[in-house]
């Protein structure tokens, strides 16, 4: 064998050792970035990925009360004073709360967001049981459904328990800026665990 002929055939051996070599070194580079892809993808499921609520819930029914109120022109001592009047909207909600978890949830506000035709969020918190029933005495004539107040701060769930009731939000508006509304949201706060969200699915009712 000639000398070039061995020159040609080391030559020919280290191209494939460099072929090779690349190889190597493509399939090592595809291996991490599929290694950190997957670490990725881990640490997004992890961290991001969706878990159980604590708390499940629906409105019920939801009813909606005007109010036009004129003062009588005396102070509580009976003096004369400017007479005012003013609107006011009760709006009951009638939800049912499911505990999901582990451990008891302790219900420590209700919200009520009131979208109104400008965009602009009116928030109120319902009222406890006490002024919830204090309605039914001042307007007994409302036809408003007297079921059993969701009261915050003596509301417990229990693991696995549902509980149903109804709470009041009131405000300082006319019927027509209520009917121009442009949403409705209600916020269930618990003592340390995240609050629940509910959008009413069904219609309000006039009363």
């Amino acid at each position: 064998m000639s000398l070039l002929q061995q020159d040609s055939t080391e030559l020919d051996d280290a191209a494939k050792g460099e072929e090779y070599t690349k190889g190597t070194s493509n399939l090592g580079k595809a291996a991490i970035i599929s290694t950190i892809a997957l670490s990725i993808a881990a640490f997004v499921y992890v961290y991001t990925g969706e878990k159980p609520p604590m708390a499940t819930g629906e409105i019920v029914s939801i009813w909606a009360h005007p109010i036009h109120t004129d003062t009588s022109g005396f102070d509580a001592n009976g003096a004369p004073m400017a007479k005012e009047s003013f609107d006011q909207m009760f709006v009951f909600s009638q939800v049912r709360l499911h505990n999901q978890s582990k451990v008891p949830l302790f219900l420590i506000n209700v919200l009520t967001d009131f979208t109104g035709q400008d965009g602009n969020i009116t928030s109120n918190f319902a009222a406890n049981k006490g002024d919830y029933e204090r309605f039914f005495v001042a307007y007994p004539d409302s036809q408003i459904p007297h079921g059993p107040a969701l009261s915050p701060l003596d509301t417990v769930i229990q693991p696995g328990q549902t509980v149903e009731g109804t709470v009041v939000s009131a405000y300082k508006m006319t019927k027509q800026e209520w009917d121009a509304r442009k949403g409705l949201e209600l916020t269930f706060t618990f003592r340390y665990q995240p609050s629940l969200k509910l959008t009413p699915k069904v219609p309000v009712i006039d009363r």
